[in-house]
C-alpha cells in the first residue's frame, strides 16, 4: 500500500494543467484559473484624490485655528479640477481629484462654512486625508499570479485596473459513472437489498464546485463488458474519469480488470482510512490519447473523503492551479482516540464553541451522516493514539470544498 504522501506526491507528478486557454470577460471569470499573470497598465488612483469630503487646501495657509479662508472653486469625483489658486479653499468631495498646488484636505466636520469662504477650526497636518497617486498601485505592477482561482475580488481588482478580459485555463472536462446492482435513484421505489445513490450527488456537487465540466453518465451493472463500455464513452471527451463502487477484489467488482483491459493502472491500495482502495490509472481514447482515471470505493463516507483528500489536489492541478493541498490547523483535540489504526485515518470531526475539536462518535465508512455533522477533518498519522488535550492537525471543509 502507498502511503499517503507517496500517493499525493504520485498524482500531482503526473498531473498537468490542460494547455487550451480562454478570454473570458470578468463578469464570468469568478471561480476560473487564471493562465497569465496579470499587470495593471494604469496606476489606481491615476492622481491623488481626497478621502474625505471637505476642503483642499495648502496646509502653510492655515496657521492657527480659526483662519478664514476664500473658497475658490467646488470639485465633485470625476472633476478635472483648475490649480489652486493660492491662499483659498476648494470645496472638495471623497474620490475627487487633489488640485495642483493643495497638499492636505481638511474633513468638514472641523470647519465652518461662510458665504463664500470657510473658517478652520484646527490647524491641519500637511498630507491629511490625501490619497497619493498610485496608492493601490502603479502602472505595470503585477495584480494577479498565474496559477489562482479568481475570486470576487481578484476580478474586482482587474477590473480597477481597466481590464475588460482576463485569460483562464478552459474547464477541467469530468466524466462519472457509479456502479453496482443494487444502485437505486432517489424518488424510486427502494427494493430488497437496494440502496439510494447517494455518492452519484456528492462527488457530482464536488466536482462542479470545483469548477469542472460535468459529464454525468450515471449507474451501471455490475459486469465487466458494461464497465469497460462506459469507460470508454467516459474517456472519449473527458480530461479525467471518476467512478465509484467495484474497485475492491470481490467478484462482482469489475472496474479494476475494466481499467487494465481499456488502459493503464499505476496505483490501487493506499495506506489510507477510509480510502483503502484508489484506483489511478488512465484509459485509452478512440481517437487517441489517453483520459486519466480514478476509482473511488463505494461506501459513502470512503468515497467523499478519498475525494477530498486525493482527488481535489489532481483535479486542481490538471485545472493549473499551483498551491493545491489544504492547510491544517494545530487544535485541541476535546476527545480520546487510544487505538489508531495503521494506516493514517482522516477522522470526521467538528469545532466546539471551545475551540477544541470533537469526534463524531462513530466514524464507520457507512455513516454518512458524520461528514453532514461535521465541520471538517482530523489528519491522525499512522499508529498515533490521541489523548484529550493533545493537539491535533485540524483540516477545516472549507479548505476541501473549494
Amino acid at each position: 500500500m502507498l502511503s499517503y504522501e507517496e500517493a499525493i506526491d504520485k498524482l500531482l507528478s503526473a498531473a498537468k494543467p490542460v494547455e487550451e486557454i480562454r478570454h473570458v470577460p470578468l463578469n464570468a471569470a469568478s471561480g476560473r484559473v487564471l493562465a497569465a499573470a496579470v499587470q495593471s497598465t494604469i496606476s489606481v488612483p491615476p492622481s491623488a484624490m481626497s478621502a474625505m469630503d471637505g476642503y483642499a487646501v495648502h496646509a502653510a495657509d492655515i496657521p492657527a485655528a480659526g483662519t478664514s479662508l476664500p473658497v475658490s472653486q467646488r470639485i465633485p469625483a470625476g472633476a478635472s479640477p483648475n490649480p489652486l489658486q493660492p491662499g483659498t479653499a476648494a470645496r472638495i468631495f471623497t474620490g475627487a481629484p487633489i488640485p495642483e498646488g493643495a497638499d492636505t484636505v481638511v474633513m468638514q466636520e472641523v470647519t465652518t462654512a461662510g458665504e463664500g469662504s470657510v473658517v478652520f477650526n484646527e490647524v491641519p497636518v500637511a498630507g491629511t486625508f490625501v490619497r497619493p497617486l498610485g496608492e493601490d498601485f502603479l502602472a505595470g505592477a503585477d495584480l494577479l499570479s498565474a496559477g489562482i482561482r479568481l475570486r470576487p475580488q481578484d476580478v474586482a481588482l482587474a477590473a480597477a485596473a481597466g481590464l475588460p478580459q482576463l485569460p483562464v485555463f478552459r474547464r477541467v472536462r469530468v466524466g462519472v459513472f457509479f456502479t453496482g446492482d443494487e444502485l437505486v435513484q432517489p424518488g424510486e421505489p427502494l427494493p430488497p437489498g437496494g440502496i439510494y445513490n447517494s455518492n452519484r450527488y456528492a462527488l457530482c456537487a464536488l466536482l462542479e464546485g470545483l469548477g469542472c465540466e460535468v459529464r454525468d453518465l450515471g449507474a451501471v451493472p455490475d459486469n465487466f463488458e458494461a464497465t469497460r463500455d462506459a469507460l470508454r464513452r467516459a474517456a472519449a471527451d473527458n480530461d479525467l474519469v471518476v467512478t465509484s463502487g467495484g474497485v475492491s477484489v470481490g467478484e462482482e467488482d469489475h472496474v479494476k480488470p475494466a481499467v487494465e483491459a481499456e488502459g493503464q493502472l499505476q496505483m490501487w491500495k493506499l495506506a489510507a482510512k477510509p480510502g483503502k482502495p484508489l484506483a489511478f490509472g488512465t484509459v485509452r481514447r478512440a481517437e487517441g490519447g489517453d483520459s486519466w482515471f480514478i476509482g473511488l470505493p463505494g461506501h459513502p463516507v470512503s468515497s467523499i473523503v478519498t475525494f477530498l483528500i486525493f482527488v481535489r489536489p489532481f483535479v486542481l492541478r490538471l485545472q493549473g492551479i499551483a498551491d493545491v493541498l489544504p492547510r491544517a490547523l494545530n487544535l485541541t483535540a476535546d476527545y480520546d482516540w487510544p487505538k489508531p489504526d495503521a494506516r493514517r485515518e482522516f477522522l470526521r470531526a467538528r469545532l466546539s464553541e471551545r475551540g477544541t475539536v470533537e469526534l463524531f462518535p462513530n466514524q464507520g465508512p457507512g455513516v454518512l451522516s458524520s461528514l453532514a455533522w461535521g465541520t471538517g477533518l482530523v489528519d491522525n498519522p499512522p499508529k498515533q493514539a490521541v489523548r484529550r488535550g493533545d493537539l491535533v492537525r485540524f483540516i477545516p471543509f472549507s479548505e476541501l470544498l473549494s
